[in-house]
């Protein structure tokens, strides 16, 4: 019998007896959590409520939360009242996921807002508020849009692309082609072919006809405190216009290669746009690349020009690029391939100009120029096929992959991921830490963004200078409310109150790190999009959308809007179910890359011979197994849910077990006093390979034999004896890039002690870490 007071009074009893009504008038079960011996309510067997007697101050605030045969502790208010059905809507729509999702055997979960998250909870939902406001509410409205984008995805992104301005549209019955399969002819991918329009106008004039004129579209934030600027959407078109106006002057027409080597300043943006305006290919080129890197890329595209300025500041360093394009210029003129003009922005806060070096007849001071230049520029109109960039990709060894980008499928693809992955609305303010050196800066500083009208930061600086706390500080000065960076930034303090997403870019995210983001980062109150992409697709491809669905610590979750991914195995079959294997993409979607620059055969056998008929990402993929099996890179689970593992070639082989670095990494981090780690492999004179790994403690932690030790015990533990690190190095940070990607050919070197042959450093976020390895070489 349930509990049915005859009066009215506030207690918890008739509050429970509103909520279980409540719950069954729609369906739904309600879970009631007790946190002291005074709090009391009768229940029927129907529903379920926890009572935790302990009132040890150790855990003062703790309550049970039931749901089937599951507990778990979370730290709640008083009196925790907590609608079960909020979870469970999701639930019966699970089955129909896609990828072979089914339904989850029980629930072990955290509400959005109301919990941390630990080690015991596989779920976190979103709060029934935050979903009523997302752009997709609910798993069946993601059904419904995602299985339209498969079934038909010419009319799905037609009519996404038709939200966008077009002088001249495509075909209705030629939205797209594809040939992925090299057995049937060269690989070949086109969207919205013949239909006519410009990015640049789409981020900028369209923004401003529609009265977002004044609205500030970038924030600057640079190296030092003191400085900032800010853009609007008007005064960023007129900036955009005069550089255009200048290109156009100089000889620059459409189609002509512009090799862009700038820092994070608003010129970077700048630049980048007034090459789409006037259908320039711009090829940004990180600013921290040596002149042998910046040569390559000049011989391999021919540009019309190279942009870059005198000098910047990282940290407290002064970097000289100007000096690196000279020399740069050097050497590509060598080979036969000469540059009229250098563009050359002067950075007085980093530089002087009469500190330059200068080339008279070639070097041109931006400021002696541009700034005569009209505000107003004519738009170069271009098939949606034209290339719009060129960014190249750079390995270990070899020529670096010159990726082609095409205006129109890239145009349409940024704006709606941004949009749903990061569910923007036109209140926020937004910041992404990437630098556009990187694809992350192209699809989410720059375009992704401006098409979707929003206002974002650009962020010179580092984020550890002058302290570790510079991220929080730009956090709470701009009120950020949807932060994307790599998800091993820093500490805690400031308020970070603004924060209502959070975005996680860079390495695999592991459980532990992902907890950590979302407990001490976001508050337990946002959700994190853990993004899974490439620089050769143009966006994200499976990522989480707020509000839509419970998230897995660790897990990228489902696929976005026209994403087919397929794990198949060592022989191209595809592998249903709860399986590991090699993550592929079939069928086209509209931001996919269209070729290598100049090397169409070496785009097919990269990514399209290894499995015929697919796009082969060169990542593992996983629908959940057992921890020993990830090797094979990529991982699904038994509820559909999709696990990155490493790129396949991070697989290390010793005395024959393939153990994927991915999974030795997931380990260590388990324990305790690991913040990070990243684990590579070495010769070994008896096993072939071994196991090493660098180790970043959790602040305060000294380094031990014990703990090292320790940590060797760990991976024992969870994989086996086989996978146990050799070597144990102890790492106060890891050498990455400002997009958060580990430099793992570094870490090789160090490791196995080639440290005069570490090759260049300067692309890293903090290059003093690598003397910091070298020093504790022998610790």
């Amino acid at each position: 019998m349930a509990l049915a007071p005859q009066t009215r009074p506030r207690t918890l009893e008739w509050e429970w007896y509103k909520l279980m009504k409540r719950g069954e008038s729609q369906g739904r079960q309600a879970v009631l959590v007790l946190n002291s011996k005074s709090c009391k309510a009768k229940c029927s067997n129907k529903y379920k409520y926890y009572n935790n007697n302990n009132n040890n101050n150790n855990n003062k605030g703790k309550g049970r939360f039931g749901f089937g045969e599951k507990e778990w502790n979370s730290g709640s208010s008083i009196i925790d009242i907590v609608m079960a059905a909020q979870p469970l809507r999701h639930v019966d729509s699970m089955a129909t996921m896609p990828s072979g999702a089914g339904k989850i055997p029980y629930l072990n979960a955290v509400i959005l807002g109301e919990a941390l998250a630990s080690e015991e909870n596989d779920l976190v939902y979103p709060s029934d508020d935050f979903s009523r406001q997302a752009h997709v509410p609910s798993p069946q409205k993601y059904l419904e849009l995602y299985e339209r984008s498969i079934k038909d995805p010419g009319g799905f992104w037609s009519d996404v692309a038709s939200q966008f301005y077009w002088k001249h549209k495509w075909a209705p019955d030629h939205v797209y082609s594809e040939n992925l399969d090299v057995r049937k002819g060269p690989v070949q991918i086109e969207w919205f072919k013949g239909g006519i329009t410009n990015i640049c106008y789409n981020c900028l004039d369209r923004n401003v006809e529609s009265g977002l004129g004044d609205t500030v579209a970038l924030y600057w934030e640079g190296n030092d405190l003191a400085n900032d600027a800010s853009l609007t959407y008007s005064q960023l078109l007129h900036r955009v216009s005069q550089l255009a106006n200048y290109l156009k002057d100089i000889g620059v027409r459409k189609g002509d290669a512009v090799i862009v080597y700038l820092p994070m300043l608003l010129e970077l943006p700048i630049t980048m746009l007034a090459c789409a305006r006037i259908g320039a290919v711009h090829s940004v080129v990180f600013a921290g690349f040596s002149a042998e890197s910046l040569a390559q890329r000049i011989i391999d595209c021919k540009p019309k020009l190279v942009i870059t300025c005198n000098a910047v500041k990282r940290g407290p360093k002064v970097i000289p690029l100007k000096d690196i394009v000279d020399a740069a210029l050097v050497q590509s003129s060598q080979t036969g391939v000469s540059i009229d003009t250098c563009l050359v922005y002067e950075n007085a806060l980093a530089m002087k100009r009469e500190k330059t070096n200068w080339q008279d007849g070639r070097d041109i001071w931006w400021q002696d120029v541009i700034p005569k230049y009209p505000t107003k520029c004519e738009v170069e109109w271009v098939d949606a096929e034209d290339p719009l960039f060129l960014l190249y990709t750079s390995g270990s060894t070899g020529k670096p992959k010159g990726v082609l980008h095409t205006t129109g499928g890239y145009m349409v693809y940024t704006a709606t991921t941004f949009k749903y992955a990061f569910d923007y609305k036109p209140s926020d303010i937004y910041w992404c830490t990437a630098d556009c050196g990187w694809i992350t800066g192209h699809s989410y500083v720059t375009y992704g963004p401006l098409l979707n009208g929003a206002t974002c930061i650009v962020f010179e600086g580092a984020p550890n200078y002058p302290d570790s706390g510079r991220c929080w500080d730009i956090v709470d000065k701009y009120k950020v409310t949807i932060f994307y960076t790599a998800p091993t930034l820093y500490v805690t303090r400031y308020s970070r109150k603004s924060l209502r997403i959070l975005g996680s870019v860079g390495e695999p995210i592991n459980p532990s790190a992902w907890r950590w983001f979302y407990n001490v980062v976001g508050d337990s109150r946002c959700p994190i999009s853990d993004t899974w992409w490439q620089t050769e697709t143009g966006g994200f491809m499976i990522t989480p959308l707020p509000g839509a669905w419970p998230q897995k610590p660790g897990s990228a979750t489902f696929p976005f809007f026209g994403v087919q991914p397929v794990i198949v195995d060592e022989k191209g079959v595809e592998i249903e179910g709860e399986c590991s294997g090699y993550l592929c993409v079939k069928g086209s979607w509209p931001g996919a890359f269209r070729t290598l620059y100049g090397d169409h055969e070496r785009y097919e056998t990269t990514y399209f011979k290894p499995f015929a008929g697919y796009y082969f990402t060169g990542d593992g993929c996983s629908r959940q197994a057992k921890l020993a099996n990830l090797h094979k890179s990529m991982f699904r689970d038994k509820d559909g849910y999709h696990w990155l593992t490493g790129r396949v070639d991070d697989v290390i082989n010793v005395s024959g077990h393939r153990i994927g670095t991915a999974e030795v990494e997931s380990a260590l981090v388990s324990h305790p006093k690991c913040a990070e780690a990243a684990v590579v492999g070495v010769e070994h004179e008896v096993k072939g390979q071994a196991i090493y790994a660098f180790v970043t403690l959790v602040e305060g932690e000294p380094y031990s034999e014990e703990l090292r030790n320790s940590l060797i015990l760990a991976v024992r533990k969870q994989i086996g004896a086989f996978a146990a690190p050799d070597r144990i190095h102890w790492a106060p940070g890891l050498p990455k890039t400002r997009s958060g990607k580990i430099m793992r050919r570094i870490l090789r070197k160090i490791a196995s002690g080639q440290l005069g042959d570490l090759g260049d450093t300067s692309t890293l976020a903090d290059p003093n870490v690598v003397q910091q390895l070298i020093a504790l070489s022998n610790c």
